[in-house]
């Protein structure tokens, strides 16, 4: 039976009434571009002050919309990509680490492990609540969630997918395989592919996921872009590595490819496009070996210290893998022409928690009744700046990495970092001291009081797992990374 029948026998004027005003509700519901960058620090943007890397195509982006200058994501992959699917921060969802996770087997504490190697079957997934409000939704590039596949994307609330499965950025393989892209870099292919998705769709509202790999390591970049960099005066505040500069231009020109389709399309005015990252940028590896790869191994000599540092976060402190700005604060920009302001900066404290309810609030959806969500919506920060100061934002990383298993708050201006090792926390007020680099529980003994209770409080309600005492500590191999034997 045609979708139609029912109506035939109707008066023309109401049919043609009520299908214009389903049409008009659909196209009133604006479509979301999400594009997520790997590894990309907060400081890597030259809309965030970088001077050594460009980005034209972004830099377009933020004269376009609005630049959050606090934007919060997990550490690591895995844990921003949970939290997102989820609306639950990493701690509650049980994904706080990358898949499967780091292990340290003689270590002073033994760290906890995933309950399961994915994103957890119970989870009713913002893919599943966007295609529940009538939305068409897509899934191209890193999914890290979970191999098998009841775990992957097409099973989890996407129509359509394509999982990067391996293969470096020139020779990547897709699942379900993807014909197309064997010529080209992982990059311009998943350009590609958000951009045939949005063409299929256009008549519909849409959610596309786009999700890079760009720029994790191993590095490797064209090598032209690699000589215009090498050729460029370094910047003496920034590492000036010119394989991840590359890179970077890599991440951009995708972003400049959708936005591109979006407004040929005719698109743009009812689009919200949003370009984020899942965690800070790298220093160098937590295994400290080498992080150049592919056909650019060969850029920098053997010994050169631009083997070992891919970027800096600075004046944000370390990088990936920890809970210092620099592993957690990352670039967030939105376009929503007519509703988002052109040329805009927000300080609201915003979380990769928060893309859930928001999506759910302009799309019309319904919250599922049996999950909790974690974040708040972003509109009322997007579309009029207006924003809670004191907003708490929590992170929680209870394994090693690049420091000691920690859990974080930040509350307004505040910051602390609690070590779940020895119990010692740091107080820092990043208004005045966005380095990190002095510690004020001792000054501010009633506000770290405060925060910590609030700490506590919150590791509480969300199950927030510890780390525990390790008979077999061996000081003298403490540092010997094996498989994870949860894996």
């Amino acid at each position: 039976m045609n979708y139609l029948d029912p109506l035939r026998n109707l008066p023309r004027w109401f049919v043609v009434g009520v299908l214009c005003c389903t049409f008009s509700w659909a196209q009133e519901r604006p479509n979301i571009v999400l594009i997520m960058a790997d590894d990309l620090g907060g400081r890597d943007l030259p809309v965030y002050g970088n001077q050594f890397n460009e980005a034209p195509h972004i830099d377009r982006l933020a004269t376009q919309g609005m630049t959050f200058l606090n934007a919060y994501a997990a550490p690591v992959c895995s844990a921003t990509r949970a939290s997102i699917q989820s609306g639950q921060y990493p701690a509650r969802v049980g994904i706080f680490d990358f898949i499967p996770g780091h292990w340290r087997p003689y270590e002073e504490v033994t760290v906890p492990h995933h309950p399961v190697q994915h994103l957890p079957d119970g989870i009713h997934t913002i893919g599943e609540a966007m295609q529940g409000a009538g939305y068409k939704t897509g899934y191209f590039g890193k999914w890290h969630l979970g191999g098998a596949k009841a775990h992957m994307p097409h099973a989890r609330g996407y129509d359509q997918t394509h999982v990067y499965r391996g293969g470096g950025f020139y020779n990547p393989t897709f699942v379900p395989d993807y014909e197309g892209g064997d010529q080209k870099r992982l990059s311009d292919t998943l350009s590609d592919m958000g951009i045939a998705f949005m063409k299929a769709h256009q008549e519909e509202p849409f959610f596309l996921f786009v999700s890079h790999y760009d720029v994790h390591v191993q590095l490797d970049a064209d090598r032209d872009l690699i000589n215009h960099y090498l050729k460029k005066e370094r910047d003496p505040d920034y590492p000036s590595n010119a394989v991840y500069a590359a890179m970077v231009t890599h991440l951009d020109r995708s972003v400049g490819a959708l936005m591109n389709a979006v407004d040929e399309l005719g698109l743009t005015d009812n689009t919200i496009f949003i370009f984020y990252s899942d965690n800070g940028g790298v220093d160098n590896r937590y295994d400290n070996i080498p992080l150049l790869g592919g056909k650019s191994k060969d850029v920098y000599p053997e010994g050169h210290p631009l083997q070992y540092v891919a970027t800096s976060n600075a004046p944000l402190r370390a990088g990936k893998g920890t809970l210092y700005e620099g592993g957690v604060r990352v670039p967030l920009i939105v376009r929503w022409p007519g509703k988002v302001s052109p040329a805009s900066t927000s300080e609201a404290l915003v979380s990769s928690v928060d893309f859930y309810p928001t999506f759910l609030e302009f799309a019309g959806g319904k919250a599922p009744a049996a999950q909790t969500l974690d974040g708040f919506s972003m509109a009322p920060a997007m579309t009029e700046n207006r924003f809670d100061p004191e907003r708490e934002v929590f992170t929680h990383y209870p394994v090693y990495h690049h420091e000691q298993p920690m859990s974080a708050l930040r509350k307004g201006d505040w910051k602390m970092v609690e070590n779940l090792v020895t119990g010692h926390v740091e107080l820092y007020n990043l208004r005045y001291d966005v380095n990190e680099m002095t510690d004020l529980r001792f000054s501010y003994p009633e506000k770290a009081k405060e925060m910590k209770a609030a700490l506590k409080d919150w590791q509480t309600r969300t199950n927030a797992q510890n780390p525990v005492p390790n008979p077999a500590f061996d000081a003298a191999r403490r540092y010997e990374w094996e498989p994870n034997p949860y894996r």
